[in-house]
């Protein structure tokens, strides 16, 4: 997957920054362990889905265990000048939202200049695993964010919560909550769908 057309070139360029260093420290990393591959989420996966909101971190997590360089952070200037910086959040914990069992394996290549995917193999989730994602939480944030997936008509309200019911099947304890977000998350999906 290429990035957006609708994406920023700033906030891209710091990602591929970010994605870099990551490579760079794999460089003595036995062939054979290779390509590490990092699932990215949040709002880095979607601002390259819907060039729509621009995060400061970026969440992902890793097909095996490494060990992170330092100086993760990336400061850049935005479309208008102003100073931003972009971080990669060594606290981000998928165990806590809600993920499909499959969401790694149906993630998409982001194909990234500089970055070798037989090394660092980058990919983002599905919109739709993108949007299951957000159902654990659910914040303004995550509405926000469903909302702009379904105005882009990347996720309908019977796919989520098909594929977030079966995530559920995974789960231990008290779903009841979970099983109101998705309920929220198809009124969110059927009231942006006519919007554009």
């Amino acid at each position: 997957m290429q990035p957006e057309p609708y994406t920023r070139r700033e906030y891209v360029a710091a990602f591929v920054e970010l994605a870099s260093r990551i490579a760079a420290a794999l460089k003595d990393v036995a062939p054979s362990a290779l390509p590490i591959q990092m699932y990215v989420a949040g709002g880095a996966a979607l601002h390259f889905h819907t060039g729509e909101r621009v995060s400061v971190d970026v969440d992902a997590v890793f097909s095996r265990r490494i060990a992170l360089p330092d100086r993760l952070d990336v400061a850049y200037r935005d479309e208008d000048g102003a100073a931003r910086l972009l971080y990669f959040d060594r606290q981000y914990n998928d165990m806590l939202g809600v993920m499909h069992e499959d969401a790694y394996v149906d993630s998409l290549p982001l194909t990234l200049p500089g970055i070798d995917p037989r090394v660092l193999d980058v990919r983002i989730l599905t919109p739709l695993d993108l949007a299951v994602s957000k159902l654990g939480r659910l914040s303004e944030q995550d509405r926000a964010d469903i909302a702009a997936l379904a105005r882009r008509r990347l996720i309908d309200a019977k796919s989520l919560e098909s594929r977030a019911t079966e995530a559920l099947d995974g789960y231990v304890g008290d779903t009841t909550r979970l099983r109101r977000s998705i309920v929220s998350a198809k009124r969110i999906i059927a009231a942006n769908q006519s919007k554009r």
